[in-house]
């Protein structure tokens, strides 16, 4: 039986109070018969855990075009199957909570509607590569933000559900725009909030890394680039990359004049800029095409996070925007990160990856995983030193993702762990199995890579110690006076517990300061119970980190590497 041709599926968001947080979302679905199967995203990309976005609906109804309800069961948590009886189209409504501001969620209040289509838009199967229709009821005065094509006031157009729920929308009467080309390509910023430097200045600081990413992979994926930026009144750090677009959030906005917190926002920026070519575009095999209702397991999130994370900071200083101070800062934030957890002594990062669908955005028990994020970022910068040292910076790791980005990622065809090693292995013209089987799909130790490499680029690379002596010689970190992390084979493993509060300190109230005493003697709550523990101090240091430095200057590898002039 053949089917009728209708127009093509259209959402159309509205709301009454937007203090309520409650988005109204109406949809209507064409050219369908017989029994329909609807489907909501449990997650996300971006964010490699299922989240359960049907938690957040409710007064769900279907109807046919005439207005008569449907039959509908709900057979999993995001799938309903509606009888379509004489129908060839249904009208799905349901109101939806938009109360959670981050750069992968819905937002709605009196200033700004703001909206991720994979929490909230369903999907039928067989018309995820339609053109789609958005309307969205807005006051007279608001604007819209978003990499959808325009198609009227308050209108926009989507090319397929894939391209949909890859593009968040801003919709305020407050947004400030900001524009820049480079090369032809065209990129907007859109501030929600406060950001208190000029236009010039953003653009400044924009458009270089914009142009080095651009030199350095040759060319960009798309006509234009849209920066949706909420700059929030409270502490927030969160950037979600998109088709063409990225949502970054970030504040408190009053920091943001200063230079920490707005090399924060550059920083992000950057990486969020990346991504646009790796992990949007070249992504792993597991995730070509995505499966919203399940885990896309896979062990490359050291290329789809670490990759760009190294990329992020490395393009900035390649661009002039960081100093050279300003990036081995960042690179010592990496090494800190990965030396106080003992997570890297047990698990690999291709194993992290893995189960970033089990806890992979949770603390976690101690010493089990670590970031994909930094370690896979520390894994590839010893890639790309390794080459460059090698070839006196002839080559690098970015000839490794140009290659796998002309064999894997115009094509959208998607890459596998042995097709990023075979790449690497050609650029290398060697044999890299040591450092895939150690640092990648292993917990060999970094600095037995690090050490030597960073000595080759005239940098210092030594362990430090921290400063606080229940940490140096007890082997114990407190979080608001509470034990928060206990290092292995130290004096307080042998006597104290996570989460213990102490109350004093050799007889007196806990202060800013531990005494740095050979022996303490400490009074702590326990599950509800008092008592009293003597530490002595231990013979080794404990909490120590490797951290890098200059050396004698620049030499002419770290030059070319950083491209300093």
């Amino acid at each position: 039986m053949l089917k009728k041709r209708f127009a093509m599926p259209k959402y159309k968001f509205s709301y009454k109070n937007p203090l309520s947080h409650f988005l109204h979302v109406e949809t209507v679905f064409n050219n369908l018969n017989g029994s329909v199967t609807l489907h909501l995203p449990l997650w996300r990309p971006g964010r490699y855990e299922i989240q359960n976005f049907p938690k957040r609906i409710r007064g769900f109804k279907v109807t046919d075009n005439k207005g008569k309800q449907l039959p509908f069961k709900k057979t999993a948590k995001g799938t309903w199957t509606v009888d379509l009886q004489e129908s060839y189209s249904l009208n799905v409504q349901y109101e939806y909570f938009a109360g959670l501001m981050d750069g992968g969620n819905t937002w709605l209040d009196d200033e700004q509607l703001y909206i991720n289509p994979v929490n909230c838009c369903m999907y039928e199967p067989s018309l995820m590569n339609e053109e789609i229709e958005l309307e969205l009821d807005l006051p007279s005065d608001y604007t819209l933000a978003s990499g959808l094509k325009p198609n009227g006031k308050h209108q926009l157009l989507a090319k397929s559900y894939y391209q949909l729920v890859d593009s968040p929308i801003f919709a305020s009467n407050k947004l400030r725009t900001v524009n820049y080309s480079i090369e032809g390509y065209e990129f907007y910023i859109h501030i929600q909030g406060d950001v208190p430097q000029s236009d010039q200045q953003v653009i400044d600081d924009f458009a270089p890394f914009t142009k080095k990413q651009i030199e350095v992979m040759g060319g960009f994926p798309c006509k234009h680039y849209h920066f949706l930026i909420q700059s929030l009144p409270y502490k927030a750090y969160h950037g979600v990359e998109h088709w063409n677009s990225t949502v970054i959030c970030l504040g408190p906005s009053e920091d943001l004049s200063k230079r920490e917190l707005y090399k924060e926002l550059l920083g992000v920026s950057s990486h969020e800029l990346f991504h646009t070519w790796n992990v949007i575009r070249m992504r792993p095999k597991e995730m070509t095409p995505y499966n919203f209702q399940g885990e896309n397991y896979h062990e490359t999130g050291f290329i789809t996070e670490g990759l760009t994370t190294y990329y992020g900071d490395l393009f900035l200083i390649r661009s002039g925007v960081f100093s050279l101070e300003e990036y081995l800062g960042e690179v010592n934030k990496l090494l800190k990160r990965h030396y106080e957890n003992e997570g890297r002594k047990n698990y690999s990062v291709a194993e992290s990856s893995f189960d970033l669908w089990l806890d992979g955005y949770e603390a976690g028990i101690p010493a089990r995983k670590v970031s994909i994020y930094n370690e896979g970022a520390l894994a590839a910068m010893i890639l790309d030193l390794s080459i460059r040292n090698k070839f006196n910076n002839e080559k690098s790791l970015d000839d490794v993702v140009k290659t796998l980005w002309i064999l894997r990622g115009e094509n959208l065809s998607g890459y596998t762990y042995q097709d990023y090693q075979q790449v690497a292995e050609e650029v290398y013209e060697g044999s890299l199995g040591s450092y895939f089987e150690e640092i990648i799909s292993g917990t060999t130790p970094y600095e037995n890579y690090l050490k030597e490499l960073f000595e080759e680029f005239g940098l210092d690379f030594k362990l430090t110690s921290t400063q606080k002596p229940e940490e140096r010689h007890y082997g114990f970190r407190l979080i608001d006076g509470k034990i928060a992390i206990i290092a292995p084979d130290s004096p307080a493993e042998a006597v104290l517990s996570l989460g213990d509060q102490i109350l004093k300190v050799n007889g007196e109230d806990l202060k800013n300061e531990f005494p740095g005493s050979e022996s303490i003697e400490l009074k702590i709550m326990r599950m509800g119970r008092k008592k009293s523990i003597r530490l002595e101090s231990g013979e080794s240091e404990y909490f120590q980190v490797y951290q890098v430095q200059m050396g004698h200057g620049p030499n002419e590898l770290l030059k070319r590497w950083l491209e300093l002039e």
